[in-house]
């Protein structure tokens, strides 16, 4: 089931690049950075007591996020990635710099960006635990300006939509964990907004919880009205399957801005090659390479052997591997390469702030 959910992600996602027209611009980051100052810095200087730096969560962030675009934003903890969406939606407010959601500025229009933007975050704790799923939803509709009969239509399809129906009765506080997710991205739905922030959208869920959130996401984005998509994520490999461009955000700084495919082609230094050998045991092949190639590991087959190394792209170290093994009887009956992902672009570029 979940290879078939995947297949259809993969081809709808593919249709939603194809039909990518106008390019227009739907939220406008520029310069944007955020300092938080030390709580009662004056009165700990007053007492001459110890007081921190303080906190630089962004330096001068800009991009742009097309419209209808699903766009990635990946990171550490403390990269940065919750301040950026919390000021795109207008809850905080940048040191420096501007930021616009279709047109209008989070500081001067902010009453219009909230019109504009869904937020549903990771960490949500603005709904009420004795309130029941239904009555949540509701409450917030009715904030939004939804008349009762559009609230209870809206909050019908929604309870469909991220498959909550069941537990429409249900308590807050008794949800699990990945169903308050879920709660979170209905409301961040209830008004239809044009522009949306997920904050890790899948934190929580089980595999065919993430596979049919993800399937929705892609459907937003692909829709006769197509939704603007800011996702961050520690799911790499969702981040892969999902967005279009990806930004790497390191100490508050972005590093890169591209397709994950180019970031993967453009950043991977390494690669493990796995070997499937006949006519040769582990041993044997292990003494032939070792000295050679780097990060050496060999296991048995019944017929033969499993060899598996790191080198680096562009050298002729597989040549010279491979031309060992079989000038000492060994036949090559399987090469695979073990492409670099986004994972290893995130390590690399952190890597080379920490060196820097």
């Amino acid at each position: 089931m979940t290879t078939a959910i995947n297949e259809r992600q993969d081809a709808a996602l593919a249709a939603t690049r194809g039909a990518r027209a106008d390019g227009t611009v739907a939220i406008s980051i520029a310069g944007v950075s955020k300092t938080y100052p030390v709580p009662l810095a004056g009165l700990r200087r007053f007492f001459r007591m110890k007081t921190p730096a303080p906190v630089e969560a962004l330096k001068g962030v800009s991009f742009d996020v097309r419209e209808g675009e699903i766009f990635g934003l990946i990171g550490r903890n403390g990269a940065g990635k919750t301040t950026l969406a919390k000021i795109i939606a207008t809850l905080v407010q940048p040191t420096e710099g501007a930021v616009t959601v279709r047109g209008f500025d989070s500081v001067r229009d902010d009453a219009r960006v909230r019109a504009q933007v869904g937020l549903a975050s990771a960490e949500e704790r603005s709904f009420y635990w004795r309130l029941n799923v239904e009555q949540n939803l509701v409450f917030f509709a009715r904030l939004y300006g939804l008349g009762a009969a559009s609230a209870r239509r809206r909050i019908e399809e929604l309870l469909e939509l991220v498959e909550l129906a069941d537990l429409r009765r249900r308590r807050f506080g008794e949800l699990s964990t990945g169903n308050k997710q879920r709660m979170a991205v209905a409301r961040s739905l209830l008004n239809s907004p044009p522009v949306l922030l997920l904050d890790e959208p899948t934190r929580s869920l089980d595999p065919l919880a993430a596979a049919r959130m993800r399937e929705i996401i892609g459907s937003l984005a692909r829709g006769p009205r197509p939704v603007t998509v800011l996702l961050t994520s520690h799911n790499l490999a969702e981040v892969e399957q999902l967005c279009e461009r990806v930004a790497v955000i390191s100490h508050g700084r972005i590093r890169a801005i591209d397709t994950p495919q180019h970031l993967r082609a453009t950043h991977r230094q390494h690669e493990r090659v796995r070997l499937t050998l006949r006519g040769l045991d582990a041993a044997r092949a292990a003494d032939i390479l070792r000295g050679t190639v780097s990060r050496l590991e060999t296991s048995e087959q019944p017929d033969g052997a499993t060899v598996i190394f790191e080198r680096e792209v562009g050298d002729d170290l597989l040549d010279r591997a491979v031309r060992a093994l079989q000038y000492n009887g060994a036949r090559v009956v399987e090469c695979e390469p073990e492409r670099g992902t986004l994972l290893d672009v995130l390590e690399t570029f952190e890597r080379e702030t920490e060196e820097g």
